[in-house]
């Protein structure tokens, strides 16, 4: 995947941090300098981290893991939706289910409710209760649907988490470090970054800074699960192929062997 330029983050404002007098001094080693007391994220270091990342995630969907991404801020919601879904992946988009990583088992059961429903309702089980059911169960599935929908997709425990905002997100990547969950995540100045095993310094609060990385993590993923389907439509169209040689030199053999002499009668 191709790294953002230097420009190009500059013009999506990854590099403003918080304020100085907010600044974490885990954050120290990702800050270029000030200016007007506001820290300034030195975006060499923000392209380095990306190329690992990408690469990371890359890998990861190629060999067919689950990455969840997790972003419920308001300037982050609709984005982290619409990338997790464009790639294919589990999202949380409204609010962090305590319990959703560690105790797994029984957490999932609520978006595999909704699924349950969902299919009733399509297939008209639903139909035998009275109007008034009905609609109680179409409000609950839209209720469910608002929580949860972004996790009807993951039948276990996913293979690393992706985060727009740690400190907004740390239940998830409490629950993610107790799990041994790899926490891949967006760091802003503000943040404390040990809990995070790979980090993307950058501006957690701007839109478009989000929507960068967003898009670059989601491509990158795509990449990556499209890679194995190439790889095979590769091989099929070669085998297809290759027989043609074969079949046309095993004819020409036939037709140089010289014919088998008949017995003579008596």
């Amino acid at each position: 995947m191709q790294v953002p330029t230097l420009v190009e983050m500059l013009k999506c404002g990854v590099h403003f941090g918080h304020r100085s007098s907010k600044r974490h001094p885990g954050m120290a080693q990702y800050i270029f300098g000030e200016k007007d007391n506001v820290n300034i994220i030195d975006l060499q270091q923000t392209q380095d981290q990306l190329k690992k990342a990408l690469a990371m995630v890359k890998e990861m969907g190629s060999t067919g893991k689950t990455i969840l991404f997790v972003g419920t801020k308001r300037q982050a919601a609709g984005l982290v939706k619409k990338y997790a879904m464009s790639c294919e992946m589990p999202y949380v988009d409204n609010r962090w289910l305590g319990g959703l990583l560690t105790n797994f088992k029984n957490v999932i059961a609520v978006p595999q409710k909704l699924t349950t429903l969902k299919q009733q309702r399509e297939t008209g089980e639903l139909g035998k209760y009275t109007k008034k059911e009905q609609l109680e169960f179409d409000r609950e599935i839209e209720r469910l649907e608002l929580s949860v929908g972004g996790l009807e997709i993951l039948p276990r425990l996913p293979d690393a988490v992706f985060v727009v905002d740690v400190r907004e997100e740390k239940t998830a990547v409490r629950e993610a470090n107790q799990l041994g969950i790899p926490v891949i995540a967006m760091c802003d100045t503000n943040v404390d970054p040990q809990f995070v095993e790979t980090v993307i310094a950058a501006n957690d609060d701007a839109i478009k800074s989000i929507e960068m990385i967003l898009k670059l993590v989601s491509e990158a993923i795509s990449a990556g699960r499209a890679a194995p389907k190439q790889a095979e439509a590769n091989i099929r169209a070669a085998g297809v192929a290759a027989p043609e040689k074969p079949a046309k030199r095993a004819a020409d053999e036939v037709a140089e062997t010289p014919a088998a002499e008949t017995p003579a009668t008596a």
